[in-house]
């Protein structure tokens, strides 16, 4: 009975009505994840801006009466001293303690130079300010800073200003032999 009802088209109907929406809503989903209309690599004003055209959101906060880089949720970016403007040296046990920033991505109303990184496993990391960026497995919720200031895997850890500019002497250790934030 049911394959008669198939070949006359009964039972196919339903089946097109319940697709058609699915259809619909993969076609809204890919349009949402598109870029806004520009081309690529380019902002609605028309500049050149590579790094904002597929980029990550990351959002700023004040952590104890500072205001640092978060990720898009909520919780605080870090760099480690010993890094340089093109090489992360946290790899291995290290980036699963402090798991890179994947790049690209920007700040809404932060000044500053993002920019990537190839690392030495081929992943993009972002970086600000020249500094690679890193989160912490140490911080549990958003808000928290449980890595600032952390001497581990050969070098100290330091939450990211906005500003871009160095972490307040109380959060630095002397000796530190690197300049990080």
């Amino acid at each position: 009975m049911i394959k008669s009802l198939t070949r006359l088209g009964v039972l196919r109907r339903p089946r097109m009505l319940l697709v058609l929406p699915a259809a619909v809503a993969a076609v809204a989903v890919v349009a949402a994840c598109s870029s806004s209309g520009t081309p690529s690599g380019t902002s609605s004003s028309g500049s050149s801006t590579p790094a904002a055209a597929a980029a990550v959101g990351l959002k700023t906060a004040q952590i104890s009466g500072v205001t640092v880089l978060t990720n898009g949720s909520g919780f605080t970016l870090y760099t480690f001293a010993p890094d340089t403007s093109t090489t992360s040296n946290c790899n291995g046990t290290c980036a699963q303690n402090w798991p890179p920033v994947k790049g690209p991505a920007t700040a809404s109303g932060v000044k500053g130079a993002f920019a990537t990184i190839k690392r030495s496993d081929g992943s993009t990391q972002l970086t600000f300010h020249g500094h690679p960026l890193y989160t912490f497995v140490g911080d549990k919720s958003p808000g928290q800073a449980s890595g600032n200031g952390i001497n581990a895997f050969g070098g100290l850890w330091h939450e990211t200003p906005a500003s871009g500019s160095a972490a307040p002497a109380s959060t630095s250790s002397s000796g530190s032999g690197g300049s990080g934030y």
